[in-house]
């Protein structure tokens, strides 16, 4: 990275970053650290959980268990996005944030099988911390919303995530899968190790902005946070301790409740911003429009986030995983979308512009309606690799590419629109608050995949995978029959 740093002629000599403050790159590096050891982890979770030398679990299971792992990091989104704005403040968020992900991997890479679910307790709060934080201080590198340098930067910390997310299978997952599971899990501490070390390096070129908390808690809001959080936590303890010296607890007990609350929790907070009165009938008629976007994001989240879990146990026992003879980790398949995402998302950016430059650009909507398509198409594909598996006989390597090709040209189409439309429709009064609420869609269609698997159902079954493909299809459908519906109720959003 030495060579990006060069003199800017236009400023006072100070060393820029691809021509952006310099501070960018200390926040791009963070973010590329934190997503080496989230997905390089995220890569090995699920073979690790059902692999003999692992904890041997049934597929079920591992799928449910990854899903509710990955529905917390994005529901921990919010109260960490709280936590920056009210305790610490970003940068100390931030930075405390990653020594919390470090600790959880470390924990994970002990070979005990009861320190496992702590480790990725810690991994989820620390992710959760540290998701919403880093980005709101790439803001505060720019000059206010009218800075031209403000989208750019957006993107090059952007390319950081799907470098570390590209890498992190490739070496985390080769080493884990090859040599060592725990060994693996201690890479990911590494690399998490060697962002927060640079970040605390860096932080002297961050804004002065990220320091401040800004609306700090009184001293009887601090009071009576923490005094209903010490409720709440002595409440679950003593359940839980309860369930343990009676004899009766089990795995569903801590998986069933985060599941459900994953799934509720999202309903009441959308009925709480569409029922407060002080919004506009204008706000009020774009919260209508917004729930059918999160709706179909849960859909769409849902079959996508299966990629690292159906898809990965898929390949682990029914795939043929090598290329012209040779064969490669299963946690390969990982780094397929990060590549595909670098190699496309310039090519998207382009073809955008240039239907907009002849007033051709297809709608948010018909754009979000033709994300959701190609999601369930991806899962009708799969429907081919699962009936030569069905046959005896290994499916190739390539039909898995495909479903993930076709995945993240649906991502393409729909997550970047998903992130704009919710910041033009958020109510002034949530403003700050509606990125945690998209992420909740997240949470709510990984939670419904976790609920499956916990319920018994087979997510690598024909009927279900087809079953999947049909409701996103026609999901997509329906917004796009709708979209005169869904258009109005948008108001002055396009």
């Amino acid at each position: 990275m030495a060579s990006s740093l060069t003199k800017d002629s236009a400023s006072s000599g100070e060393k820029t970053f691809f021509g952006h403050p310099r501070g960018l790159a200390t926040l791009f590096m963070t973010e590329m650290w934190e997503r080496f050891s989230y997905y390089g982890m995220r890569a090995l979770l699920p073979l690790y959980l059902i692999a003999p030398g692992g904890l041997d679990m049934n597929p079920a299971t591992a799928t449910a268990i990854y899903s509710v792992y990955l529905s917390l990091v994005y529901l921990l989104a919010m109260p960490g996005g709280w936590f920056g704005d009210r305790v610490w403040g970003p940068r100390k968020t931030v930075a405390i944030a990653g020594g919390v992900i470090m600790a959880g991997h470390l924990v994970l890479a002990l070979p005990w099988e009861g320190t496992f679910f702590g480790g990725l307790g810690l991994v989820a709060i620390g992710s959760g911390l540290l998701k919403s934080n880093i980005s709101t201080m790439v803001g505060h590198l720019y000059d206010g919303p009218e800075d031209p340098r403000r989208d750019g930067g957006f993107t090059i910390f952007y390319m950081g995530i799907n470098m570390g997310a590209f890498a992190a299978p490739l070496v985390i997952g080769t080493v884990g899968e090859s040599v060592n599971w725990h060994l693996g899990f201690a890479l990911a501490a590494l690399g998490m190790g060697l962002g927060v070390l640079q970040f605390l390096l860096g932080t002297k070129h961050l804004d002065e902005k990220s320091l401040i908390v800004p609306k700090p808690l009184s001293k009887d809001e601090r009071a009576s946070t923490l005094r209903k959080s010490m409720i709440w936590l002595g409440i679950a303890a003593v359940f839980y301790i309860g369930t343990v010296v009676t004899g009766v607890y089990t795995l569903n007990w801590l998986l069933v409740p985060i599941t459900i609350a994953g799934l509720v929790i999202p309903v009441m907070v959308l009925v709480r911003i569409k029922r407060d009165k002080e919004l506009s009938a204008a706000e009020q008629s774009k919260m209508s429009g917004y729930i059918w976007f999160f709706v179909a994001a849960a859909i769409f989240w849902m079959i996508y986030d299966q990629g690292g879990s159906t898809l990965a146990i898929f390949a682990e026992s029914s795939a043929d995983n090598s290329v012209f003879g040779w064969d490669f980790p299963v946690s390969w398949y990982q780094s397929v979308n990060p590549v595909l995402i670098m190699a496309l998302a310039p090519v998207f950016a382009a073809f955008w512009l240039a239907l907009n430059r002849r007033g051709k650009e297809p709608s948010t909507i018909v754009k979000f309606s033709s994300g959701l398509v190609l999601v369930g198409a991806s899962f009708f594909v799969f429907l081919m690799p699962l009936t030569i598996a069905g046959d005896g006989h290994k499916a190739a390597a390539m039909w898995l590419v495909a479903i993930y090709f076709i995945q993240t040209v649906a991502e393409l189409t729909l997550s970047p629109v998903g992130l704009s439309v919710t910041t033009k429709m958020a109510p002034a009064k949530y403003a700050s608050q509606m990125m945690g609420v998209w992420f909740l869609a997240v949470t709510a269609g990984d939670c419904t995949t976790g609920l499956l698997s916990l319920a018994g159902v087979g997510l690598n079954g024909t009927g279900v995978v087809a079953l999947e493909a049909t409701l996103a299809v026609v999901a997509g459908i329906a917004i796009f029959m709708y979209r005169g519906k869904v258009k109005q109720l948008m108001g002055d959003v396009r």
